[in-house]
């Protein structure tokens, strides 16, 4: 249904004004009382879906990417969808437009979307006033830099959010990967990266300690264009830093085999899809076979079909999540999914 009748009119939509308009629509629906069907068609509750990673149960291995519910403001509408669990942000300590539309745009022909977003956004603590309400579901805070706060005071900027989110989600997610922010991929160096992850891992077990609960599961994500050498880093830099797993990856800079207009295929910003399906799957697989697999991993980038999930936990993923797949396939990937990993035993 949804590629037949809903698919189509969205795309006749300028992608950003297609994503507002779905967050509208899908508020409006849950708020009628849609939700109960919405559960009833893609979720899926079996027993053998439950995965405890990083020392939370996860009520199945799916989760919604961040970048499409930047705000936290539809995560308990979106786990109708089927969603284990639903990552927010990216989130920065202050409110900011993010880059000049456009910025997001279709490349129908590959299944892709390339985005220069910008860490649009309307700030950690407008977020922190939704997420204090009853969550249905396991929450994930990605968190990164303004734009103008310079690389050099960026651990600052990382902290506020750690601070301002730790009470109201389950796992952080520290964003250094984006190539829409300025110089932000600077900072997956190895020095400045591993300053900037003891920094956070200090602050999250001083705020554990002075609550009396478990500290909050820290991961990093990293980019696909990593090279091997800097891929080994980031297994060196988890080690040392103790954090306790790796996002592989987000979007890429790449444009290789492109088969969309050239205009389009020339716009600057990250590129996700279905482009992203194999090199994400080969960071998984080398992430886990050089770690000993002694680290966490949550695979992300091009799965558009059930045997893409497949693919990414059998390289060595523990959990995936969906981003322009939701958008291209709709919500029954989710479902679908699922029920592969069942029929799979995974």
């Amino acid at each position: 249904m949804y590629k037949i009748f809903v698919r189509p009119f969205l795309f006749l939509l300028d992608a950003e004004k297609a994503h507002y308009f779905t967050f509208s629509l899908i508020r409006v629906l849950s708020k009628l009382g849609f939700s109960t069907l919405f559960r009833s068609l893609y979720s899926n509750d079996e027993k053998g879906l439950e995965r405890e990673v990083f020392g939370l149960k996860f009520k199945n291995p799916v989760g919604l990417a961040a970048g499409f519910d930047k705000d936290a403001r539809l995560y308990n509408e979106f786990s109708d969808f089927g969603f284990g669990f639903v990552e927010i942000g990216t989130l920065t300590p202050k409110p900011q437009g993010g880059n000049p539309k456009p910025r997001l745009f279709r490349l129908k022909a590959d299944q892709a979307i390339i985005n220069r977003m910008g860490f649009n956004n309307s700030g950690v603590f407008d977020a922190v006033d939704r997420l204090k309400k009853k969550h249905r579901v396991l929450v994930g805070g990605n968190i990164g830099k303004n734009k103008v706060t310079p690389n050099d005071e960026a651990t600052k900027d990382y902290l506020i959010c750690l601070d301002a989110l730790f009470d109201y989600v389950d796992y952080f997610a520290v964003n250094v990967s984006s190539p829409n922010t300025p110089g932000l991929r600077e900072l997956q160096d190895k020095e400045p990266l591993t300053a900037l992850l003891k920094e956070l891992k200090k602050e999250n077990s001083k705020f554990a300690s002075k609550k009396g609960v478990k500290a909050r599961p820290i991961l990093l994500k990293i980019a696909p264009d990593l090279t091997d050498d800097q891929l080994l880093d980031i297994i060196q830099i988890v080690h040392d830093t103790q954090i306790d797993g790796v996002i592989a990856t987000n979007t890429t800079i790449a444009r290789e085999n492109l088969k969309s207009d050239l205009i389009a295929t020339e716009e600057k910003g990250g590129l996700s899809g279905k482009p992203l399906t194999e090199r994400s799957t080969e960071v998984i697989r080398f992430l886990a076979k050089n770690s000993n697999k002694s680290f966490p991993i949550i695979g992300v980038g091009g799965i558009h079909s059930p045997q893409d999930a497949i693919d990414k936990l059998e390289a060595g993923a523990d959990l995936v999540q969906l981003y322009s797949g939701f958008i291209y396939e709709g919500p029954s990937l989710v479902k679908n999914i699922n029920k592969a990993i069942l029929a799979k035993g995974l």
